[in-house]
């Protein structure tokens, strides 16, 4: 991990989108008075004619991103979480994701990290209230490599997407070139104490404690969830039948992110194996 490489997804965010605009004139992208917090501002200083400031009404920005892409557009909205989950979810509910709309949410800002923002502004339920959405992925990235990556992939899949970034910077994680997969969690280690599964702007702190653990002679693996739903479920019970203990670390609130995904996925049944040291996990 490069902790001196750091870069706010929210950043890369709009980086990756400007590169894409290039690339993709299909690619329409609405923001809600916060562009030069969301850094969609890189990709309206490069293409003025296809970004819309829609200023103070994210309602109706969820709506005119739905009908824009009725009309074959490829549309990504941006706000903070806030107001992206919280102000819009009537429209992004009836006309975004029943419809199955091609509309990529990508809201900054969220989680406890936002700090001096406050309470109003510390979004803890938006993973939540996206998965529980019908045809919507739902995507967390936690460094500079994977968020390109993902607005990249996402730009390319039909159908709507909620791609949660961050205010604060974070180090880089992966490598130029790394294979990813929407739907694929990312194991890095191969130790059997524990598995800490972690997504978003949690994932650096979690590789950094499995360092740290190390010098104790504790091993444990760390999985990146970068999507949320689809979960990856295979992953989840392979690494509950090889490790002693499972943990789930998130900026978000306890009921309906991570932590329930894969409980839920655990309600399948696993076979009990026992350690070498009798014990059973």
């Amino acid at each position: 991990m490069d902790c001196e490489n750091l870069k706010a997804t929210r950043q890369s965010y709009g980086e990756k989108l400007a590169e894409l605009g290039e690339k993709n004139e299909n690619i329409i992208v609405l923001d809600a008075d916060l562009s030069a917090a969301t850094k969609t501002s890189i990709f309206a200083k490069k293409f003025p004619e296809r970004f819309f400031d829609m200023g103070i009404a994210e309602q109706d920005m969820m709506s005119t991103a739905a009908g824009l892409a009725t009309f074959g557009k490829t549309v990504f909205a941006s706000s903070f979480a806030m107001f992206a989950c919280g102000r819009s979810y009537d429209q992004i509910r009836n006309s975004i994701a029943h419809p199955d709309l091609n509309v990529k949410i990508c809201a900054s800002h969220a989680g406890v990290t936002v700090g001096e923002d406050g309470a109003t502004h510390q979004m803890l339920e938006d993973l939540g209230m996206m998965r529980g959405l019908p045809n919507m992925t739902v995507m967390c990235t936690s460094d500079d490599i994977e968020t390109k990556w993902a607005v990249e992939e996402i730009s390319k899949k039909e159908g709507p997407v909620y791609l949660r970034l961050c205010r604060l910077s974070t180090p880089q994680i992966y490598e130029e070139g790394q294979t990813f997969e929407i739907g694929k969690g990312i194991q890095i280690g191969e130790g059997i104490d524990a598995t800490v599964f972690a997504t978003g702007i949690v994932v650096p702190e979690a590789v950094k404690a499995k360092e740290e653990l190390e010098k104790q002679g504790i091993n444990i693996r760390v999985v990146d969830m970068h999507t949320i739903k689809p979960i990856d479920r295979d992953l989840i019970i392979k690494c509950a039948k090889e490790t002693n203990k499972l943990i789930s670390i998130e900026d978000h609130n306890i009921i309906g992110g991570l932590r329930k995904c894969y409980f839920g996925s655990l309600n399948r049944r696993i076979s009990c194996k026992t350690n070498k040291n009798g014990n059973k996990r």
